[in-house]
């Protein structure tokens, strides 16, 4: 999946979503949020990974999905678990975990780039294979 190689500044997606959210919705919200940064994945919970909004937002983005249960997004460290979404699929995460843990078996790294953001009925966040770089100051 990493097609240019570990650490080459793409990001992968993850996707929390309602049953039944279109694509356009989906394509709405990772755009808002990555802005024009090249994705290479989306990721999400296994429940969601079949659905047609899903499906049809990797297809425009020409990108697989990748999907995890929720005991393996469960399993994730993340900085913004949520009580409402641990209620609704069994995992704290969907977002974060699966952009964490998609970019982590890929590359061997993990970075989160884009902590989750809510966007509607969509939730994203991005990682990647390479941490971000903030310059000092006076360098």
């Amino acid at each position: 999946m990493c097609e240019s190689g570990p650490g080459s500044g793409e990001l992968v997606v993850g996707v929390g979503c309602r049953p039944a959210t279109a694509a356009a919705d989906i394509l709405r919200a990772v755009r808002e949020v990555v802005g024009s940064k090249k994705v290479r994945a989306l990721a999400t919970i296994d429940r969601r990974a079949g659905e047609p909004g899903i499906s049809a937002a990797a297809a425009e983005l020409g990108v697989p999905v990748i999907a995890f249960t929720a005991d393996e997004l469960a399993e994730v460290r993340v900085p913004n678990p949520a009580a409402r979404t641990s209620a609704a699929v069994a995992t704290a995460s969907v977002a974060e975990a699966a952009a964490l843990l998609a970019s982590e078996k890929d590359c061997g790294t993990a970075f989160l780039v884009t902590p989750k953001t809510v966007r509607g009925p969509v939730t994203v966040a991005a990682a990647s294979c390479r941490q971000r770089m903030v310059r000092s100051v006076g360098l």
